[in-house]
């Protein structure tokens, strides 16, 4: 490779691989626990995103759930033998992070809990020490009997609320129906005036999850441990946590990539990825160590097999792309703001399909 090294850095849990883990533990070892985890997501995005609640991080559901893991004692090493037994990649995802790795330094960036990143590395056979993720130790801290029978009864009431509508315009509370308005008046108290005050609310404070501005942040520390400019970097995301990833990539002239994303991604990228293969993440990888941003732009607008290959793209590559190996022909569009409003509706459609609905939905 000629020139200043590029880094690509990738989001986990979308761009790697299909699960959703710290929904899949909620479902797995609490009652009721797939909608605990959607409530409290929905609000995450409200909190996020509609009400810029300071000091508050996108991704955040994966501290406010702490609390009721302690409470249905969830155990590290559970979560490490779950982890382990349940991961399901994106498929060609090795041998697309091998591709990338010959041209780029290669990083990864989750909200994901650490146990997730480990398997995963192990899986994949990753570098762990070129990942960033949100740190947890559940046996460090401990309640009560009482305490325990607390937290269940929020965590039932919880997912028993009715789902939190988003308006599509809101900006403040006043925008949410009269009924969502006690819901999040309720969950503000549960938050941040009742859980503060038990030894479980502690994990709130404690744990420092790795989304929002800590990927942003994440990125910062990546390019200046390399000693290259952010301008160098291409990030692949497909959430809300990715937002401020994506702009600090794309106002830095990065390229920011969306793949299988949602409308938080899109909005937010210069490229919307819709693939069941990894292999289309190499692809553009490839074309960013290469050529300059404008021109990886100028190629994707015209995605096809002609032109990559044109533009360096190995017939070999380009076989296992495009014939026999995804049941869905790659899908790679520049966004643009004539196009985003269809491109979001068809990548939600893909990512639903891809990742299923529960998990497909989430913020």
């Amino acid at each position: 490779m000629q020139g200043v090294e590029k880094i690509i850095i990738s989001d986990c849990e979308g761009p790697i691989s299909k699960n959703d883990n710290a929904y899949e533990l909620s479902a797995h070892f609490i009652p009721n626990g797939e909608a605990l985890f959607v409530n409290i997501s929905c609000y995450d995005d409200i909190l996020a995103d509609v009400f810029h609640k300071p000091g508050y991080a996108a991704g955040s559901t994966l501290r406010l759930i702490l609390p009721f893991f302690k409470a249905y004692d969830i155990t590290d090493e559970q979560i490490d033998e779950f982890c382990t037994q349940n991961i399901c990649v994106i498929p060609h995802i090795a041998d697309a992070l091998s591709s990338i790795c010959v041209d780029a330094k290669v990083f990864i960036v989750s909200t994901s809990y650490e146990h997730y990143i480990k398997a995963l590395c192990k899986v994949l056979n990753f570098p762990y020490e070129n990942t960033y993720c949100t740190k947890v130790n559940l046996y460090k801290y401990t309640v009560s009997l009482e305490e325990k029978n607390r937290l269940r009864n929020m965590a039932q009431e919880i997912a028993q609320m009715p789902r939190i509508k988003i308006p599509p315009t809101a900006v403040s509370f006043a925008d949410f129906s009269t009924l969502d308005q006690a819901i999040i008046r309720r969950l503000d108290e549960i938050f941040w005036s009742e859980l503060p005050k038990m030894n479980a609310g502690k994990l709130l404070t404690d744990v420092v999850t790795i989304g929002g501005p800590q990927k942003a942040d994440a990125i910062c520390d990546v390019v200046k441990r390399l000693g290259v400019p952010l301008s160098n970097v291409m990030y692949v995301g497909d959430s809300i946590t990715d937002v401020e990833a994506f702009k600090l990539v794309s106002e830095s002239g990065g390229l920011a990539v969306s793949f299988n994303g949602n409308g938080y991604a899109v909005k937010n990228a210069a490229v919307a990825v819709l693939s069941e293969s990894a292999l289309v993440t190499a692809v553009v990888a490839d074309l960013f160590c290469r050529l300059a941003k404008d021109q990886v732009l100028k190629v994707l607008r015209f995605w096809c097999r002609a032109v990559l290959n044109e533009n360096g793209i190995s017939i070999t590559v380009l076989k296992s792309l495009f014939t026999g190996y995804t049941n869905t022909q790659p899908n790679v569009q520049v966004i643009t703001p004539q196009n985003m409003e269809q491109i979001t509706k068809e990548s939600c459609a893909f990512r639903e399909k891809i990742r299923g609905e529960n998990i497909g939905r989430l913020g």
